[in-house]
């Protein structure tokens, strides 16, 4: 056992300060999340939405995700990631707080379109923050770290989200996101003022190469928007599955959707370590965490018994566990040759567009055809997804021959 806790303590060595605070940062602003978990029950619970209603509320989260992203890296690129950061932090604070006063569809149509709209502009930021504050060897294992904050964050989310449902009302998850948002602001002034950080990758490329020219690039992006469209499932179509089929409560619900982020701050790190010294390459660990994450709906599908939702969490959390991290160190060892917020931001948009058609499609498929069959849609789709990233093995086999 001591064995094992110095050598799980060794996989986190060597990384910069910079990036555990970032990670803290992360792990703030992430805890305060717990809004989105419970999105669909609180609109069809508390503001009597229809299905086809919360469908099209996530397609306008989706399209604000979309289009934040993109300005995100446009942004980062003009301005700076540190500038990007700070400004969209401190308005999603704000808009989430004022979220709770809208109660109309096309209010909240808006409302949370203009939320993500701010909310994303952080994402391909923080990817170059991460990217500039860590050595080139230890970027998969930052981008791990900041994943461990991420689901750390959201373990602790949707568990004490479920206890505010419980002892107060749907209103002080919008606080509680507001507030966190904000507080997460005012550390990052604090600790990561370009005045006070160290640069320890900074990439300046003379010419850089569109990303609309990199053929590789576009295949994974494939890949990772239908990864995406499956991915999440869980966090909008599943929570309903729970409660309609299984009859779990709210409670219940967010302690099961906790476990997802427990498995990952306990085994993440170790196993992308372990990983990263193994012989497989990104492209195939990518391939076989989308592989893991369609076979979670192959599990739920095969029984009625309550216990499988545990066994579907565990195959999605480990295909989850996999295909983050090193899809992300493939996309930063890509934008070397390019700008490195437009690489970023496309590939925030893979996972953009997953929103916009991922919610309200499941939706939509489960008001017409129910579960069992919107499940074996995606596991169909999770077929389509693994040949793509088949594709791209085979396409970066050929770079690196021709190289």
């Amino acid at each position: 056992m001591k064995k094992l806790y110095f050598n799980y303590l060794n996989t986190f060595k060597g990384l910069s300060n910079e990036v555990w605070w970032l990670s803290l940062i992360t792990l703030i602003n992430r805890a305060g999340t717990m809004v989105i978990p419970f999105l669909s029950l609180y609109l069809t619970k508390s503001l009597q939405f229809t299905l086809k209603d919360v469908g099209w509320i996530m397609t306008c989260f989706g399209l604000g995700s979309v289009l934040g992203s993109w300005l995100g890296g446009k942004l980062t690129d003009k301005i700076g990631f540190y500038k990007v950061m700070k400004t969209s932090l401190f308005l999603t604070g704000l808009l989430f707080i004022a979220l709770q006063f809208v109660n109309t569809f096309a209010g909240f149509c808006i409302g949370i379109f203009l939320v993500m709209l701010v909310a994303d502009t952080f994402r391909p930021a923080m990817f170059v923050a991460l990217s500039t504050y860590s050595k080139p060897e230890n970027k998969t294992r930052s981008v791990t770290l900041i994943r461990l904050a991420i689901n750390l964050g959201f373990s602790a989310g949707p568990a004490v989200g479920g206890l505010i449902i419980t002892s107060l009302d749907y209103s002080g998850l919008f606080w509680v996101d507001g507030v966190t948002c904000i507080l997460a602001t005012v550390l990052l002034v604090n600790v990561l003022n370009p005045k006070k950080a160290k640069v320890l990758d900074e990439i300046k490329v003379e010419n850089p190469q569109s990303v609309f020219s990199d053929k590789a690039f576009w295949v994974f992006f494939v890949g990772m928007f239908i990864f995406g469209f499956i991915f999440l499932q869980y966090f909008s179509t599943m929570p309903l599955y729970y409660k309609d089929v299984h009859h779990l409560t709210e409670l219940e619900i967010g302690l099961l959707m906790g476990l997802n982020g427990f498995f990952i701050f306990l085994l993440e790190m170790p196993l992308i370590k372990w990983l990263e010294e193994s012989k497989y390459t990104k492209e195939f660990l990518m391939f076989f965490g989308l592989l893991l994450t369609g076979l979670s709906f192959v599990v739920i599908n095969l029984t009625g018994w309550v216990g499988i939702l545990i066994v579907g969490m565990l195959f999605m959390t480990i295909g989850e566990m996999i295909a983050f991290p090193f899809s992300n160190a493939f996309v930063m060892e890509r934008a070397k040759k390019g700008n490195q917020g437009e690489y970023m931001a496309y590939y925030s948009i893979a996972f953009s567009m997953s929103h916009i058609f991922g919610h309200n499609s499941g939706m939509q498929l489960i008001d017409n055809i129910g579960f069992d069959n919107t499940w074996n849609f995606m596991i169909v789709l999770s077929g389509i997804g693994v040949l793509f990233l088949l594709m791209l093995v085979r396409i970066v086999k050929r770079e690196k021959v021709i190289a």
